[in-house]
Protein backbone atom coordinates (compact mmCIF):
# COMPACT_ATOMS: atom_id res chain seq x y z
CA UNK A 1 0.00 0.00 0.00
CA UNK A 2 2.82 2.37 0.92
CA UNK A 3 4.55 1.77 -2.46
CA UNK A 4 1.27 2.49 -4.22
CA UNK A 5 0.82 5.80 -2.35
CA UNK A 6 4.42 6.78 -3.17
CA UNK A 7 3.89 6.03 -6.84
CA UNK A 8 0.62 7.97 -6.84
CA UNK A 9 2.29 10.96 -5.15
CA UNK A 10 5.13 10.88 -7.67
CA UNK A 11 2.64 10.76 -10.52
CA UNK A 12 0.72 13.74 -9.10
CA UNK A 13 3.92 15.78 -8.76
CA UNK A 14 4.93 14.97 -12.35
CA UNK A 15 1.45 15.82 -13.63
CA UNK A 16 1.45 19.12 -11.71
CA UNK A 17 4.82 20.08 -13.19
CA UNK A 18 3.57 19.16 -16.66
CA UNK A 19 0.42 21.24 -16.25
CA UNK A 20 2.36 24.19 -14.85
CA UNK A 21 4.69 24.11 -17.85
CA UNK A 22 1.73 24.21 -20.23
CA UNK A 23 -0.24 26.83 -18.34
CA UNK A 24 -0.76 30.11 -20.08
CA UNK A 25 0.26 33.46 -18.70
CA UNK A 26 -2.92 34.87 -17.11
CA UNK A 27 -1.88 38.41 -18.07
CA UNK A 28 -1.38 37.71 -21.77
CA UNK A 29 -3.18 34.46 -22.43
CA UNK A 30 -0.09 33.06 -24.11
CA UNK A 31 1.82 29.91 -23.34
CA UNK A 32 5.18 30.48 -21.69
CA UNK A 33 8.16 28.66 -23.12
CA UNK A 34 10.97 27.32 -20.99
CA UNK A 35 13.26 27.08 -24.03
CA UNK A 36 15.49 30.15 -24.33
CA UNK A 37 14.99 32.12 -27.51
CA UNK A 38 18.20 32.51 -29.55
CA UNK A 39 19.46 36.05 -29.69
CA UNK A 40 21.56 37.77 -32.32
CA UNK A 41 25.11 38.44 -31.18
CA UNK A 42 28.04 40.30 -32.67
CA UNK A 43 30.02 37.07 -33.07
CA UNK A 44 27.27 34.93 -34.55
CA UNK A 45 24.59 36.78 -36.54
CA UNK A 46 21.38 34.84 -37.07
CA UNK A 47 20.66 33.81 -40.62
CA UNK A 48 18.13 31.73 -42.47
CA UNK A 49 18.91 28.08 -43.00
CA UNK A 50 21.11 27.70 -46.08
CA UNK A 51 19.81 25.36 -48.81
CA UNK A 52 22.09 23.23 -50.95
CA UNK A 53 20.96 25.20 -54.01
CA UNK A 54 21.95 28.51 -52.38
CA UNK A 55 25.27 27.07 -51.23
CA UNK A 56 26.01 25.81 -54.75
CA UNK A 57 25.01 29.11 -56.42
CA UNK A 58 27.15 31.18 -54.05
CA UNK A 59 30.15 28.88 -54.41
CA UNK A 60 29.96 28.82 -58.20
CA UNK A 61 29.66 32.63 -58.29
CA UNK A 62 32.83 32.88 -56.19
CA UNK A 63 34.64 30.46 -58.54
CA UNK A 64 33.80 32.78 -61.45
CA UNK A 65 34.83 35.85 -59.43
CA UNK A 66 38.25 34.27 -58.91
CA UNK A 67 38.47 33.27 -62.59
CA UNK A 68 37.71 36.88 -63.60
CA UNK A 69 40.95 37.96 -61.89
CA UNK A 70 43.03 36.07 -64.45
CA UNK A 71 44.24 38.49 -67.15
CA UNK A 72 41.74 38.40 -70.02
CA UNK A 73 44.46 38.27 -72.67
CA UNK A 74 45.75 35.02 -71.13
CA UNK A 75 42.36 33.25 -70.93
CA UNK A 76 41.50 30.75 -73.67
CA UNK A 77 38.43 29.26 -71.95
CA UNK A 78 36.61 28.96 -68.63
CA UNK A 79 34.93 25.63 -67.91
CA UNK A 80 32.76 25.54 -64.80
CA UNK A 81 31.36 22.14 -63.90
CA UNK A 82 27.58 22.31 -63.81
CA UNK A 83 27.33 19.60 -61.17
CA UNK A 84 29.27 18.86 -58.02
CA UNK A 85 29.12 16.47 -55.10
CA UNK A 86 28.16 16.71 -51.45
CA UNK A 87 30.67 15.86 -48.75
CA UNK A 88 29.92 15.45 -45.06
CA UNK A 89 30.78 18.24 -42.64
CA UNK A 90 29.19 16.54 -39.63
CA UNK A 91 26.70 13.72 -39.06
CA UNK A 92 23.86 16.03 -40.09
CA UNK A 93 25.46 18.60 -42.41
CA UNK A 94 27.06 18.58 -45.86
CA UNK A 95 28.80 21.00 -48.17
CA UNK A 96 28.70 21.33 -51.93
CA UNK A 97 32.01 20.82 -53.79
CA UNK A 98 32.74 21.76 -57.38
CA UNK A 99 35.38 23.25 -59.64
CA UNK A 100 36.15 25.59 -62.48
CA UNK A 101 39.06 25.11 -64.87
CA UNK A 102 40.57 28.07 -66.71
CA UNK A 103 42.70 27.25 -69.75
CA UNK A 104 45.34 29.88 -70.43
CA UNK A 105 47.48 30.58 -73.48
CA UNK A 106 50.58 28.50 -73.92
CA UNK A 107 53.59 30.01 -72.19
CA UNK A 108 51.53 31.84 -69.53
CA UNK A 109 53.33 31.91 -66.20
CA UNK A 110 50.74 30.62 -63.75
CA UNK A 111 52.46 31.24 -60.40
CA UNK A 112 52.52 35.06 -60.79
CA UNK A 113 48.77 34.99 -61.58
CA UNK A 114 48.11 32.93 -58.44
CA UNK A 115 50.16 35.40 -56.38
CA UNK A 116 48.05 38.28 -57.75
CA UNK A 117 44.88 36.40 -56.77
CA UNK A 118 46.36 35.89 -53.30
CA UNK A 119 47.10 39.62 -53.00
CA UNK A 120 43.58 40.52 -54.17
CA UNK A 121 41.92 38.49 -51.41
CA UNK A 122 44.21 39.64 -48.59
CA UNK A 123 41.77 42.43 -47.76
CA UNK A 124 40.95 41.27 -44.26
CA UNK A 125 37.63 39.74 -45.31
CA UNK A 126 39.38 36.45 -46.13
CA UNK A 127 41.93 34.11 -44.65
CA UNK A 128 44.45 33.53 -47.44
CA UNK A 129 47.22 30.96 -47.32
CA UNK A 130 49.67 29.69 -49.88
CA UNK A 131 51.76 26.56 -50.08
CA UNK A 132 53.31 24.06 -52.47
CA UNK A 133 51.10 21.12 -53.36
CA UNK A 134 52.26 17.51 -53.50
CA UNK A 135 53.70 18.09 -57.02
CA UNK A 136 55.64 21.13 -55.83
CA UNK A 137 53.31 23.58 -57.59
CA UNK A 138 52.23 26.83 -55.92
CA UNK A 139 48.61 27.05 -54.73
CA UNK A 140 46.46 29.54 -52.84
CA UNK A 141 43.65 28.74 -50.40
CA UNK A 142 40.97 31.39 -49.79
CA UNK A 143 38.41 31.15 -46.97
CA UNK A 144 35.97 33.83 -45.84
CA UNK A 145 36.51 34.92 -42.21
CA UNK A 146 32.86 34.37 -41.30
CA UNK A 147 32.86 30.61 -41.93
CA UNK A 148 35.22 27.77 -41.20
CA UNK A 149 33.72 25.57 -43.92
CA UNK A 150 33.71 27.52 -47.19
CA UNK A 151 37.01 27.49 -49.08
CA UNK A 152 38.60 27.76 -52.50
CA UNK A 153 41.90 26.30 -53.66
CA UNK A 154 43.40 27.96 -56.72
CA UNK A 155 46.27 26.05 -58.31
CA UNK A 156 47.96 24.98 -61.49
CA UNK A 157 45.77 22.35 -63.17
CA UNK A 158 46.81 18.78 -63.84
CA UNK A 159 47.00 19.46 -67.59
CA UNK A 160 49.41 22.05 -68.99
CA UNK A 161 48.20 25.65 -69.30
CA UNK A 162 45.38 25.30 -66.79
CA UNK A 163 44.39 26.98 -63.54
CA UNK A 164 41.99 24.99 -61.42
CA UNK A 165 39.64 26.50 -58.84
CA UNK A 166 38.37 23.82 -56.45
CA UNK A 167 35.60 24.88 -54.11
CA UNK A 168 33.70 23.80 -51.04
CA UNK A 169 30.62 25.63 -49.81
CA UNK A 170 29.49 26.55 -46.35
CA UNK A 171 27.85 23.62 -44.54
CA UNK A 172 24.07 23.14 -44.66
CA UNK A 173 21.45 20.61 -43.60
CA UNK A 174 19.70 18.65 -46.33
CA UNK A 175 15.91 18.41 -46.21
CA UNK A 176 14.50 15.16 -44.82
CA UNK A 177 14.50 12.39 -47.42
CA UNK A 178 17.22 13.83 -49.69
CA UNK A 179 19.99 11.29 -50.28
CA UNK A 180 23.41 13.04 -50.31
CA UNK A 181 24.96 10.69 -52.90
CA UNK A 182 25.20 11.44 -56.59
CA UNK A 183 25.53 14.71 -58.45
CA UNK A 184 24.17 18.02 -57.19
Amino acid sequence: MRARRGAMALWLVAASIGLAACAGNPNTGSIQSTVPTPTKTQEEPMKAELTWQEAKAHTQAMELEIAALIPKDAVVSIDQKRKGVLLSCTKTQHNWNGSTTVTVTEGTKIEPILKEIKTHYQSGQYVVEDRLDIRGSYEVQISPHNTSDENYIVAEGLAPNQIRIDSGSECFTLPEGIYPGGDF
